[in-house]
């Protein structure tokens, strides 16, 4: 346990792994990382919470029933229109937001320093969206266990987001296809597969490519379209990433 509370230094000292790793060393990795130790913490809060007020179980059931395919479908359509909408870079207000979130992460893959959420990001949408939902089905009991699951599916986001982009390959063979589009998404064409824990979506909706030999390649799978005259004219993620090279010269 007194391994996996050192926080971040251990987990940045453990992904600099250049050859295979060990399922023992991905979780390592993952559950060292102080923001998986955050979510850990608020999910065990919830559930606590949500039993302790005695709900309708057969209502606190269904909640975790649907919540997986609530949450894919709301992850498919987060990453499709929002985080690949040019209207981010382009306002001044939610440009900073985009660069960290997404922009920065399909620049460089693999720097892992922006491979995780930010919880500032990350948990105000769960407490707003899934809190009124789960209070619809089952009160405050519900809104609780709503919390629960909204907090463990991003965990479990995170997870898939994590192996993707170390140098692991899982025994699942569902796993390493799911692996296998993600960096295709990063590397080949970002315009489909925009699934992370399911390309359920991706195939439902018309975006989903197995081989790279299915679309072209991508001139803008790096820079998301935010190059040339475009930087020039929305010139705020530009000046953010001078001022972040600025502030890591000694």
């Amino acid at each position: 346990m007194r391994r996996l509370l050192v926080g971040f230094r251990a987990w940045r000292d453990r992904n600099r792994l250049s050859d295979g790793m060990t399922l023992k060393d991905l979780l390592y990795a993952y559950f060292s990382y102080p923001v998986i130790q955050l979510y850990v913490v608020l999910a065990a809060v919830a559930l606590a919470v949500a039993l302790a007020l005695h709900g309708n179980w057969a209502m606190l059931a269904l909640i975790l029933i649907l919540s997986p395919l609530v949450y894919s479908l709301v992850e498919y359509f987060f990453h499709r229109y929002v985080l690949h909408n040019r209207t981010l870079y382009r306002h001044k207000a939610t440009s900073a937001f985009w660069k960290r979130v997404h922009f920065d992460h399909h620049q460089d893959p693999s720097d892992f320093s922006v491979l995780f959420g930010d919880p500032k990001t990350t948990l105000p949408p769960i407490f707003v969206i899934a809190s009124p939902l789960g209070y619809v089905f089952n009160g405050y009991a519900g809104s609780a266990m709503a919390v629960f699951c909204g907090i463990v599916l991003t965990s479990a986001y995170e997870f898939c987001h994590l192996y993707q982009h170390l140098p692991y390959e899982p025994r699942s063979a569902y796993l390493r296809r799911l692996k296998k589009r993600h960096l295709a998404h990063h590397f080949h064409n970002e315009t489909g597969n925009f699934g992370i824990t399911t390309h359920l979506w991706d195939v439902v909706f018309g975006t989903n490519y197995d081989s790279v030999r299915e679309r072209p390649r991508s001139g803008t799978v790096r820079n998301l379209g935010y190059a040339g005259e475009e930087a020039a004219r929305y010139p705020w993620v530009t000046e953010l990433g001078a001022a972040r090279s600025t502030e890591r010269t000694p």
